[in-house]
């Protein structure tokens, strides 16, 4: 797997990259897809994972959203960012697949991940102990931390882990939040609060997002 490429989300903002990409895409270029597959498959495979709870379903579910892109890029508006709608069409399908399967996996916090450190990803959420990562303790701490917090957020109900693993994880605002799951920026945020709340609870206050 390429190795992970992050792009800032700025909120409003359309990527003037992607944009060209896309418009390559609908003039038959498959090169310009393959860029945009190259730009953002960790982080929607790394989404699908954290949703769905299972790597090798993740992975599946990241190419599966990567086809049905291509498969209706024509009907991308581009009034948001492809990233966005990339997403919402990810999001989507580890969420219907979760729902499909109704059974609880257990996060690999040991085994191959292709490069996706569930400890790196979730101590994101735990700035408090990554603050001092040079030192050995630090970074022990830090490596236990995320494993805390990846077993809590599999714990959290399907909605409110859809908006930890975007707004905590990912990074996405609120609004990009509220068009992937169709919801009121309302809901999101009184979803978010929920959730923060409930890992708060399994976690400890030095320990939670938020």
């Amino acid at each position: 797997m390429a190795k992970q490429t992050l792009v800032s989300a700025q909120p409003g903002a359309i990527n003037v990259e992607d944009a060209l990409l896309v418009e390559q895409v609908r003039a038959g270029d498959m090169s310009a897809f393959s860029r945009l597959v190259a730009r953002y498959q960790d982080r929607i495979v790394n989404t699908c994972w954290r949703i769905s709870g299972n790597h090798d379903d993740a992975q599946d579910l990241a190419q599966e959203a990567f086809l049905r892109a291509l498969e209706c890029i024509d009907s991308f508006q581009q009034r948001a960012g492809f990233y966005t709608w990339l997403f919402r069409i990810a999001v989507n399908l580890a969420l219907s697949h979760r729902r499909k399967t109704a059974r609880v996996v257990k996060l690999s916090l040991h085994g191959s991940d292709g490069g996706l450190r569930t400890d790196h990803q979730a101590a994101r959420l735990v700035g408090r102990v990554t603050r001092e990562a040079d030192e050995p303790s630090a970074r022990l701490a830090s490596h236990e931390a995320g494993k805390l917090v990846a077993e809590a957020i599999e714990q959290l109900d399907d909605e409110s882990r859809a908006v930890v693993v975007l707004r905590d994880i990912e990074g996405f605002d609120y609004q990009q939040i509220a068009e992937m799951l169709d919801l009121p920026m309302g809901t999101v945020k009184s979803r978010l609060y929920r959730a923060r709340m409930e890992l708060r609870g399994r976690l400890g206050p030095d320990l939670s997002p938020g």
